[in-house]
């Protein structure tokens, strides 16, 4: 394919990598990012835009990374007759309002959960003091993006539940406007993605397990992501009973790009929790590594309605974040004192699959930038999920940063959940 020229357009710098990728393969690439406190993320990397609607005009293909208003800006755009990879206000919604999704779910003939939505907490802790069980507390709107305000129950009778549910009222009540409880499940923990051109899901699906927690063992604060095992499979038993019977309206609103939904499965059944109706950070990155296709000429493709020549690679492709303080937690000042311009060095001169996030190159050197703390993600492929890590976790043992961490356990829940769910049938190919 001739090269083309590609717009990215991010809010807080969720895309870099990608937009990096795409100008790796010969393309033209100008990236806008709004917030100005992260707009030096992935200088030196990528040419910049200071103004991304006067480039309009000149893009071949326009790409949002995010929900949060910029699928009402996707659609616009693609109404005037652009080639674009993005939502559109009604998948803004799928994500941003989790009570909207399970709706649209539950429309769509998938069962859910049942849960209840809240805009006051003393409601809240009524309700479960009246009906006791477990439940997870789910935020809605923009304070669903601060993972730490998410809550998993432990306690039967919902003690737990109601005492985070008073410190939530305390303080941050003016923050968590609207939440969900929803009936907690114990099961596995997987989420099934594909791309779709506007009309129509592109074969193979993605089949991915996140692993949120900051600590070894899935414990501690939640962090958004940590690190990330996935494989590519044509259509399986999770993917058509959930995501599949989305497509109607997913193509009712021209929804151009991933879309994946996470669930928990168990031998009962499988419970659709919520939408990612945009690209996923890390996961993006790491299907880099699992596609064949050149991701410009895939997303080019994509954008313009066809059906993408998707070549994939066989195995399980496996990302590790590495972070630095405050992450997971906002705090400039931390930030700024041991972490803001800190060099990474590479002990050998070699940065495959190494992804980079929150990063900028200063003197020819990369150096950390942005605000949040999350750096680098670093890759691995194999045919079998121990030599994916083996690889991923090599890679790293290349890179030197001040004070930075990582999880050194992602992948090994696999072994213990693929089996269960291929007892349970959920990953046959269909």
């Amino acid at each position: 394919m001739p090269p083309k020229k590609f717009l990215f357009v991010s809010i807080d710098g969720l895309i870099s990598d990608i937009a990096w990728a795409v100008a790796r393969e010969g393309h033209d690439v100008k990236y806008f990012i709004e917030n100005p406190a992260e707009k030096d993320i992935g200088d030196g990397f990528v040419p910049k835009t200071e103004n991304w609607k006067d480039d309009v005009a000149w893009a071949d293909v326009v790409v949002f990374d995010d929900v949060l208003g910029q699928g009402k800006k996707a659609e616009q755009l693609r109404k005037q007759g652009k080639y674009v990879v993005g939502g559109a206000a009604y998948t803004d919604q799928l994500e941003d309002d989790r009570a909207f999704g399970q709706e649209e779910l539950k429309k769509a003939g998938v069962p859910i959960l049942p849960y209840r939505n809240f805009t006051s907490f003393d409601e809240a802790i009524q309700f479960v003091k009246e009906n006791p069980q477990r439940y997870v507390i789910k935020p809605s709107g923009e304070a669903q993006n601060v993972k730490r305000f998410l809550f998993t129950g432990e306690e039967e009778d919902g003690r737990d539940v109601i005492e985070v549910l008073e410190a939530y009222k305390k303080a941050w009540a003016k923050k968590i406007k609207v939440f969900q409880l929803q009936k907690r499940v114990v099961g596995v923990e997987v989420a099934v993605g594909a791309f779709f051109n506007g009309t129509e899901f592109i074969y193979p699906i993605n089949v991915n397990f996140e692993h949120k927690k900051l600590f070894p063992g899935n414990i501690g604060p939640s962090t958004g992501e940590m690190g990330t095992t996935m494989f590519w499979s044509n259509p399986n038993k999770i993917f058509n009973a959930t995501l599949a019977k989305m497509a109607p309206r997913l193509k009712e609103h021209g929804y151009v790009g991933y879309i994946d939904i996470n669930c928990i499965v168990n031998g009962n059944g499988i419970y659709p929790l919520e939408f990612t109706a945009r690209f996923g950070y890390p996961t993006i990155s790491i299907q880099q590594e699992g596609m064949a296709t050149p991701i410009g000429e895939f997303l080019y493709d994509l954008a313009r309605g066809a059906v993408p020549k998707f070549r994939v690679k066989n195995g399980f492709q496996i990302g590790v974040r590495v972070v630095v303080p405050p992450f997971p937690f906002n705090d400039n000042k931390t930030f700024e004192v041991n972490s803001k311009d800190a060099v990474i060095i590479f002990k050998k001169p070699n940065t495959e699959g190494v992804h980079i996030e929150d990063v900028k190159i200063g003197d020819g050197e990369w150096v950390i930038t942005g605000t949040s703390g999350v750096v680098l993600i670093v890759t691995g492929t194999g045919q079998t999920m121990k030599q994916a890590q083996s690889q991923a976790y090599n890679r790293i043992s290349n890179i030197l940063i001040p004070n930075m961490y990582y999880r050194k356990d992602i992948g090994d829940r696999w072994f213990e959940d693929s089996d269960r769910l291929h007892s349970w049938g959920y990953l046959r190919e269909l």
